[in-house]
């Protein structure tokens, strides 16, 4: 199978090309994106050097049916998903914020816990906590969303005073960040998964709030197995996930955090098979359904063709 990595469009109208850590978004005339997810992989802010077969399709066809399923607590940008790894959608103003919500002590909020810290972006967090240990109820860990290099936690009393979002909007932003774990760990729990942690994205259009991007993938979202999870954390023991973690773990392991001087490992054939399988299985479990690999001939005409023929109708 290969990896698509790059992609270089011309599209009827299109304006600009913007290449994020893993996707290429195109701008056509003032209203509309063409999304295409490729098979590029970052973790801690980093693009890694080897591509990952089938991940652009994963993440696209999850945020997709995650898209449909939530569309009914808040609209979102999507209109089409053109092609196995490309969705269609309207142009709106981001917040220059990422929603995160954690309803778990772990990754970064364990590292920071682990480090001393009991108040992670202006939420007091309590003492004798343990890693994976659930929540009360959920936390809001907002980021700023950084055009290049890494996010920055922040409070939610530092975004409005810094005149980020206002006071209005980041109520609002909450409340629909709630709903939508909500809805995304019922889901979950029907496929014997916990959602653990994730993170949104929200703009404006016409003044009226969207979400946008990606939802409850595994890149923007970390699962953990249900069955087993309370033996485990009894016995402090780690717990089963299905998340790009694992990525990371393989990185830190390899002495790579995203800091100045380290190497990342060597990604040999086999890291990268193995990347693509978890990918897939996470599809599969988050999914219910069987995952089908798109043509594997010449892809990158087939999403052209894909997106011109859509182009046509909107």
């Amino acid at each position: 199978m290969k990896a698509i990595t790059a992609t270089n469009f011309n599209f009827p109208g299109q304006k600009s090309k913007y290449t994020g850590k893993v996707r290429d978004v195109y701008s056509i005339g003032d209203d509309y994106l063409i999304m295409v997810a490729t098979d590029r992989i970052s973790a801690f802010d980093v693009v890694l050097p080897e591509g990952i077969p089938c991940k652009g399709q994963v993440l696209n066809q999850i945020a997709a049916k995650f898209l449909d399923a939530t569309a009914d607590i808040i609209p979102n940008w999507k209109i089409s998903a053109a092609d196995p790894m490309v969705t269609i959608g309207y142009r709106c103003e981001p917040f220059k914020v990422e929603m995160v919500i954690r309803g778990y002590l772990t990754g970064h909020a364990w590292r920071e816990y682990k480090a001393g810290k009991r108040n992670l972006c202006g939420v007091a967090l309590p003492d004798g906590m343990v890693e994976n240990q659930k929540f009360p109820e959920p936390i809001i860990t907002p980021t700023t969303k950084a055009d290049a290099g890494h996010d920055e936690d922040i409070s939610k009393e530092e975004i409005i005073a810094q005149g980020i979002v206002s006071r209005e909007d980041y109520e609002q932003l909450e409340a629909y960040t709630r709903a939508l774990f909500r809805r995304g760990s019922e889901i979950a729990a029907k496929r014997g998964l916990i959602l653990v942690d994730t993170k949104y994205e929200f703009g404006k259009r016409n003044g009226k709030i969207m979400l946008m991007d990606e939802i409850h993938t595994p890149d923007s979202s970390r699962y953990f197995y249900a069955d087993g999870y309370e033996e485990r954390l009894a016995a402090g023991e780690r717990q089963k996930q299905l998340s790009k973690e694992f990525v990371r773990e393989w990185l830190m392991a390899g002495g790579f955090q995203g800091r100045e001087g380290e190497q990342i490992p060597e990604m040999t054939p086999e890291v990268v098979k193995g990347i693509t399988e978890r990918y897939i299985e996470l599809y599969e479990h988050v999914t219910g359904e069987k995952f089908v690999p798109a043509e594997d001939g010449d892809i990158l005409s087939r999403i052209e063709q894909n997106i011109n023929n859509a182009l046509k109708t909107i």
